[in-house]
């Protein structure tokens, strides 16, 4: 679409045809680095083989994934709050044992 006051002489003086190598790490440097491996991956057709992570995962870990998947940020933190008190009850319990095999002495190695 041509303009009347030669616009599109404009237009054309504007474009550009140079050639930028993006193949060069200096001109053009990874931001983060495994970003390119990441969206190299994802370029992928999609295949039926899980992902590496959940190869080694049991159908009660993948439970426990969707059913804390599936909570509200609320839920999520009350959750992690209880995993916390848990293990610092296991601990509180571990060192009452430990000091307890002390006083046993059945923490001392056998001597030669």
């Amino acid at each position: 679409m041509a303009s009347p006051n030669g616009g599109d002489d404009f237009e054309t003086s504007l474009l550009s045809f140079e050639k930028l190598d993006r193949a060069s790490p200096d001109l053009w440097p990874e931001q983060l680095p495994g970003v390119a491996e990441f969206a190299a991956s994802c370029k992928n057709p999609i295949t039926n083989s899980p992902p590496k992570w959940m190869a080694e995962l049991e159908s009660e870990d993948i439970e426990m994934l969707k059913e804390l998947g599936s909570l509200t940020i609320a839920n999520l933190m009350e959750k992690v709050k209880g995993l916390q008190n848990l293990a610092y009850q296991l601990g509180l319990e571990e060192s009452r044992e430990m000091t307890r095999g002390k006083f046993l002495n059945i923490l001392e190695r056998p001597k030669k």
